[in-house]
């Protein structure tokens, strides 16, 4: 049984107060709160257990060595990846996508080569391909989402031409909660013999992932968004594509051997992790892993689930809040403006006087926003400790909003 008060109780921070109200943290899609474990685990790892991972003979390197090292092994069990050596560590999405476009993208990418994307991707998922496209003129060909907000897979597959090299699109997009059909989109591009980069940020936080299931060549995910902590994350890379890709970055753990005139790289997936890396916050991951996988996915996005359907219920009859993205099968993600001249801001502003935390802005998705006619909204995305009593707390603070801006 899912016990969500119990749950709660593992999240120190959800018992504080804010401006006098109960913490009500409906931002989970900015970034998530971290359970007790993973603090616990991240003050240890600096208290007891700290130094420099690799290479090291003395006793704290091989412990930190062995505890990062084997964060590789939980993340591949969390993505079913086919191998640990298909995952290369890093600080999170934007770092992952990064690497495939300046290893993979960038040396066999000419001027007239083609990358889809979808609107609805975060800036993470689209300003690493503009340097393509500035830099060796990469032509990016854009695909819009229906009038509900989703992105059927033909429409991505029908984007593709002979000159198509990549397809980079959102497992879950962070303003609209729409599920992209990932799988039917691998599948059918596979047939075109077009890779498939796909930014799990927010996909792999609300549901299962399995990306040998799904077929794409590369899966990014960031750690803070899956309560663990900031600067943690990893990308799948098929060892297909390994095979296809130079360095990223240059330094210290990427080569095997250094002289004056030669440079003999490591096998992957060093090859593509330069330089010290976040180690304690890699470890903190590890942790928030075991604890999503101990919780189960699948439980996880059940509970999301009813969440889901009872915001909908409670939003239903506000005749003066305007959602994005309305697909029957969306995640716990609401983006909202109100009729009238009410800014995001100062929505949020208001929200945060009743102890109500959610975003205002773009929320890195500038074309969404110019699809939708809007430059900002406000955002509110559930998580697994959220409960139907916060969702009538926030209900209860969009109609003050309501009554001082309507």
């Amino acid at each position: 049984m899912y016990d969500v008060e119990r749950i709660r109780r593992d999240f120190p921070i959800l018992g504080r107060e804010v401006n006098g109200q109960p913490l009500v943290y409906l931002d989970n899609g900015a970034s998530a709160q971290k359970p007790q474990v993973v603090i616990d685990a991240v003050m240890r790892a600096y208290s007891h257990e700290y130094s420099n991972v690799h290479r090291g003979l003395h006793y704290l390197s091989n412990l930190a060595t062995e505890k990062y090292e084997a964060v590789r092994g939980t993340i591949a069990r969390f993505l079913n990846a086919g191998a640990a050596e298909e995952i290369v560590m890093n600080s999170g999405t934007t770092e992952g996508i990064n690497t495939v476009a300046y290893a993979w993208a960038m040396p066999r990418m000419e001027a007239g080569d083609e990358i889809v994307l979808s609107v609805m991707e975060h800036h993470a998922n689209i300003v690493p391909w503009h340097f393509l496209r500035e830099r060796q003129g990469v032509v990016l060909k854009w695909v819009d989402v229906d009038e509900t907000g989703a992105l059927p897979p033909e429409r991505v597959l029908d984007a593709i031409g002979p000159r198509t090299r990549l397809i980079a699109v959102t497992h879950l997009s962070n303003v609209l909660g729409t599920r992209v059909d990932v799988k039917s989109i691998c599948r059918g591009a596979q047939e075109k013999g077009v890779p498939v980069l796909v930014d799990g940020s927010q996909g792999a936080v609300h549901m299962p992932v399995d990306v040998q299931d799904i077929g794409c060549d590369f899966y990014a995910i960031t750690g803070h968004k899956l309560y663990g902590p900031s600067g943690s994350g990893a990308v799948y890379i098929r060892k297909e594509r390994q095979a296809e890709m130079r360095p990223f970055m240059g330094g210290g753990d990427m080569i095997r051997d250094v002289k004056k005139d030669e440079i003999t790289w490591a096998d992957p997936p060093m090859k593509f992790e330069a330089g010290t890396p976040g180690i304690v916050q890699q470890i903190g991951l590890g942790v928030a892993l075991d604890y999503l996988m101990d919780l189960g996915l699948e439980n996880v996005a059940r509970h999301e689930a009813r969440l889901c359907d009872y915001v909908r219920s409670r939003i239903d009859g506000l005749n003066w809040l305007n959602v994005q993205g309305t697909t029957p099968d969306k995640a716990a993600i609401f983006s909202f403006t109100l009729n009238g001249a009410a800014h995001a801001h100062d929505i949020s502003t208001v929200l945060d006087k009743k102890g109500v935390a959610v975003r205002a802005g773009h929320h890195c998705a500038a074309p969404l926003m110019e699809r939708y006619g809007i430059t900002a909204s406000a955002r509110a995305s559930f998580g697994l400790y959220n409960t139907e009593a916060e969702v009538d707390a926030l209900v209860d603070a969009l109609e003050l909003c309501q009554d001082l801006f309507g």
